[in-house]
C-alpha cells in the first residue's frame, strides 16, 4: 500500500498563478456549457422537463460557486460537480443515448487539469453515482437501450469502470508530469546552487540591480570592496552606496540601463569613510524578459585604481624629462600647440644647444655631464618669464616657448645668455658654458612643428657663427631648409629606385708623382635627378649626413666601386672610397665591409682604401683605434683624408693606424712659391715614411706645384691637373694606356 501511495501523484503541485489560470478556463467552459445546454434544450423542446431544469440550474449554481467561493479545493469542487451535472443534463435531454455519456469522459480529462484529488475524485464518484442512482429510478432517461434499462446497476458499474480506466490514464500522465517536474526542479536547484556559489564566492565584486536602482543581490566580494554590511536593508539602492562619483558624465546606472547591449564604463569615485579615490571599471549585462523588457542589470566591477595611477605616472614620465624634470619632447609639442592656440599675438620658440658639450661630456664623464644638464635646467627655468614652456628635447638640446613675437623672444634670449655668463656650480667645481640659441615665431597650432624646426635651423646658424649668441630665423634660412628638405627627398627617391642609374659613381685618377702614371682612383658619387640634371655631392651629401641616409649611400658607393675594380682587373691598382663619421660609428659598418669583400673572392683587400677625415676621427663617439684596427684586420687599407685641417695632425699620425696620408689642398696650392709649405710637406713626408705610410697630395692644379712635389719626392698626386672625376665608361678609356694620364699641359 505504501508503494502505491508513493507511486500515485501527490497533487496540489501547481503554482498559484498556474492554478488560477486553469480554474478560470474551466469555469468559463462550464459557463459556456450552461449556455449550450439551454440552447440545445430549447431546440429539443426539453426545457419543460423539471429534471432538466433542475440539473441546468444546478450547473449554473456551480458556475457561480466556482467563481465566488475562495480556496482551491472548494471552488474546484464546485466546478467539478458542475461538470457532472452538465453531463447528466445532456444525457437526460438525449434520453440516455450512449453517445451522450461520452461527455463524462471529457469531464474527467478536463478536471485532471487541476492536478488535485478533490475535484478529480468528485467527478469519478459523481459520475458513478449518477449512473447508479438515475439508472435505478429513471432507467429510460439514463440509458438509451433495453439491456441497460433492465440491468441498471450492472451498466452503472460498467460505465464507472470505463470512467475509472479513463481516469487511470489521466493519473499516469499526471504522475509522469510530476516526476519530470521534480527532476527538472532538482536540476534547476542544483544549477541555482552552483550559480549561487559561483556568484557569492567569486573574488570579483558583482551585483544584480533593478532598472530602478535597487540592489537585488550582491556577493561578498562586492560588499567587502565597498565595506557594506553582510545583510543589506530591503530596498537598498545604488544611490545609498558609500561612494560619490567625481566626474560629471551623468549617472552610470542610467547609462547602463539605457544601453541596448553589454556596456563597459570607467568612472572615478570618492569613498565616504576615508576620503580616498578609486577608479572603477564596470562591466554590465542586461537581463531581459521574452518581450525584451529589462528586468535587471548584472554588473561586475574591477577596481582599476592601481592601473590608472600607474598610467598617470607613465603619462607624467612621458611628459617630463627624467634627468632634468623639464617637459619632454612629447609634452612640449602638446603644450606648444595649446599655447599657439591661445596666443593671438604669436609665440616665440627658443632652441638652445650647449657649445662643445661633447668635449665636456667626454672629458668629465657622463655623470658630470648629467649633473651639468640638471644644473643648467634649474638656471634656465629661473631665467625665463613665468608661464613659459621649458623642455629638454634630448642630449644638450633645450627649447623654450613663451607668448609674444620677436621682441619678447629676443629679450628672453638675451636674458638666458646673460644668466649663463656665470659658471654653473657642480660637485667637482665650477663649469663655464656657452649657448647657441635660435629663435622663430609661430602663430597657429598648425605651425608648431615648423616653428621648432625653424628655431633649430637658426640655432645651427648661431653655432656656425661662433656660438654663444642668439640668431633669429630669417627667410634666407627658410630657403636653405627647403633646399635641404628637397635634397633629402631626392636622395630618398634615388636610394629607393635604381641606385646605379640615379647615383652613379665617378672616378678621379690618383697618379704617380714622378711619372704621372695612374696608380689609383678615388670613387666619387654623383646624382641624376628625375629631370636628367646632374648634381654634385654638395647638393645631397650634407642632407645624407644629417638624416643618416649616408649609411645606405656609403654602402652603395663601396659596392659599386669594388664592382668596377673587379671589372678592371689589374689595370687599376686600387680604389679609394670615402667613409663618413656616421658610417664609421655604425656597429654594422665593419661587417658590411667584410660582406662586400666576401662577395668578391678574387679581390685583394689591399686594393680597397677607405678614406676617413681627421675631423671625423675627432668627432666620433666610438673607439676610433679599435674600429680602424678591425677594418685593417680585413686587409683593407685606411687613408687619413684632409690631413692638416684638424687640431693635432702630427699626434694623429702616430696614434691612428693609417696606411695613407692625403695632404689637404690648402698645403698644396701655391706650394712652388711658398717655402714654408715646402718645409711642412717635407716634415710630413719624413714622418709618414718613418711610420711606413704613403702620401697623396690633393688638389694639384698648377704644373709648378707638381714639379715642387716631384722635388720633395711625394709619392702620389691627385687633382684637376691630372683629370677631373669622370664616369666609369670614360675613366675606363684611360686605363689601357696609363701614360695618357699625363697632364695635357705637359703632353703638348
Amino acid at each position: 500500500m505504501l508503494n502505491i501511495r508513493t507511486w500515485l501523484p501527490a497533487g496540489g503541485g501547481l503554482r498559484d498563478e498556474d492554478w488560477t489560470r486553469r480554474h478560470r478556463l474551466l469555469t468559463l467552459i462550464l459557463a459556456l456549457c450552461v449556455g449550450a445546454l439551454t440552447v440545445f434544450g430549447a431546440w429539443k423542446d426539453e426545457l419543460g422537463d423539471p429534471l432538466t431544469l433542475v440539473l441546468l440550474f444546478l450547473t449554473l449554481g456551480c458556475v457561480v460557486g466556482g467563481r465566488l467561493v475562495s480556496g482551491r479545493r472548494l471552488s474546484s469542487s464546485f466546478v467539478s460537480f458542475g461538470f457532472t451535472a452538465a453531463c447528466a443534463d445532456f444525457v437526460v435531454m438525449c434520453h440516455g443515448q450512449t453517445e451522450a455519456h461520452f461527455t463524462f469522459f471529457i469531464s474527467v480529462a478536463a478536471l485532471a487539469l487541476y492536478r488535485d484529488w478533490a475535484p478529480f475524485g468528485m467527478v469519478l464518484v459523481a459520475t458513478t453515482a449518477h449512473h447508479a442512482f438515475f439508472g435505478v429510478f429513471d432507467a429510460e432517461a439514463t440509458y438509451g437501450h433495453h439491456s441497460a434499462q433492465q440491468h441498471p446497476l450492472f451498466w452503472a458499474v460498467l460505465h464507472g469502470v470505463a470512467v475509472l480506466f479513463a481516469a487511470a490514464f489521466q493519473v499516469v500522465a499526471w504522475r509522469l508530469t510530476e516526476g519530470e517536474e521534480a527532476r527538472a526542479n532538482l536540476r534547476l536547484d542544483k544549477s541555482q546552487a552552483q550559480l549561487g556559489v559561483a556568484f557569492d564566492e567569486t573574488p570579483v565584486p558583482m551585483a544584480m540591480i533593478s532598472p530602478e536602482g535597487v540592489l537585488l543581490r550582491t556577493n561578498s566580494a562586492y560588499r567587502s570592496w565597498l565595506r557594506l554590511p553582510d545583510e543589506l536593508p530591503a530596498g537598498f539602492r545604488v544611490a545609498d552606496l558609500p561612494i560619490t562619483p567625481l566626474d560629471v558624465k551623468g549617472s552610470a546606472l542610467a547609462e547602463l540601463v539605457a544601453s541596448p547591449d553589454d556596456a563597459v564604463l570607467t568612472r572615478q569615485y570618492r569613498r565616504h569613510d576615508d576620503g580616498s579615490t578609486l577608479w572603477v571599471e564596470v562591466h554590465s549585462t542586461g537581463l531581459r524578459d521574452a518581450a525584451g523588457n529589462l528586468e535587471m542589470v548584472f554588473v561586475h566591477c574591477l577596481d582599476v585604481t592601481d592601473s590608472r595611477m600607474h598610467e598617470e605616472e607613465l603619462r607624467r614620465q612621458v611628459r617630463h624629462d627624467a634627468l632634468t624634470g623639464l617637459l619632454s619632447r612629447p609634452g612640449f609639442e602638446s603644450d606648444l600647440a595649446g599655447l599657439l592656440a591661445e596666443g593671438g599675438g604669436g609665440v616665440s620658440v627658443l632652441y638652445l644647444d650647449v657649445d662643445r658639450f661633447k668635449s665636456i661630456n667626454d672629458g668629465l664623464g657622463h655623470a658630470a655631464g648629467d649633473e651639468l644638464l640638471r644644473a643648467m635646467a634649474v638656471r634656465l627655468r629661473a631665467a625665463v618669464p613665468a608661464g613659459s614652456l621649458v623642455a629638454r628635447l634630448g642630449g644638450d638640446e633645450f627649447v623654450v616657448a613663451l607668448t609674444g613675437a620677436v621682441d619678447a623672444g629676443c629679450q628672453a634670449g638675451r636674458e638666458i645668455l646673460a644668466a649663463f655668463t656665470e659658471p654653473l656650480t657642480l660637485s667637482s667645481g665650477h663649469m663655464q658654458i656657452s649657448l647657441s640659441i635660435g629663435m622663430a615665431v609661430g602663430r597657429t597650432p598648425e605651425q608648431a612643428e615648423d616653428t621648432v624646426l625653424a628655431a633649430d635651423t637658426a640655432m645651427y646658424a648661431a653655432k656656425r657663427a661662433g656660438g654663444h649668441r642668439l640668431q633669429v630665423f630669417s627667410d634666407e634660412m627658410r630657403v636653405a631648409v627647403k633646399e635641404r628638405i628637397a635634397a633629402e627627398a631626392r636622395l630618398r627617391a634615388a636610394l629607393a629606385g635604381d641606385r646605379e642609374a640615379a647615383l652613379p659613381v665617378w672616378f678621379q685618377p690618383i697618379v704617380n708623382t714622378a711619372t704621372g702614371r695612374i696608380v689609383g682612383a678615388e670613387a666619387l658619387v654623383r646624382m641624376f635627378t628625375p629631370e636628367g640634371n646632374l648634381l654634385g655631392p654638395g647638393h645631397f651629401i650634407p642632407a645624407a649626413e644629417e638624416t643618416g641616409l649616408i649609411v645606405a649611400l656609403g654602402e652603395h658607393v663601396l659596392r659599386l666601386a669594388v664592382r668596377h675594380l673587379m671589372a678592371w682587373k689589374n689595370q687599376l691598382p686600387y680604389i679609394s672610397v670615402n667613409v663618413s663619421p656616421r658610417q664609421l660609428a655604425e656597429p654594422d659598418f665593419v661587417p658590411m665591409v667584410a660582406a662586400v669583400l666576401a662577395e668578391n673572392p678574387g679581390l685583394d683587400p689591399s686594393r680597397v682604401v677607405l678614406e676617413i677625415t681627421e675631423t671625423a676621427l675627432l668627432g666620433s663617439s666610438v673607439d676610433v683605434r679599435e674600429r680602424l684596427e678591425s677594418i685593417k684586420a680585413l686587409g683593407v687599407r685606411v687613408a687619413l683624408d684632409d690631413f692638416g685641417t684638424g687640431y693635432s695632425s702630427l699626434t694623429w699620425l702616430q696614434s691612428v693606424p693609417a696606411d695613407v696620408v692625403k695632404l689637404d689642398r690648402s698645403f698644396v696650392a701655391g706650394l712652388a712659391a711658398d717655402p714654408r709649405k715646402s718645409s711642412i710637406i717635407s716634415a710630413v713626408l719624413w714622418l709618414a715614411r718613418s711610420l711606413n705610410m704613403t702620401v697623396v697630395a690633393e688638389g694639384v692644379e698648377d704644373p709648378e706645384d707638381w714639379k715642387a712635389l716631384q722635388a720633395a719626392d711625394c709619392p702620389s698626386c691627385q687633382g684637376y691637373l691630372f683629370g677631373r672625376p669622370l664616369p666609369a665608361s670614360e675613366f675606363e678609356l684611360m686605363l689601357p694606356f696609363p701614360e695618357t694620364a699625363r697632364p695635357r699641359q705637359l703632353a703638348s
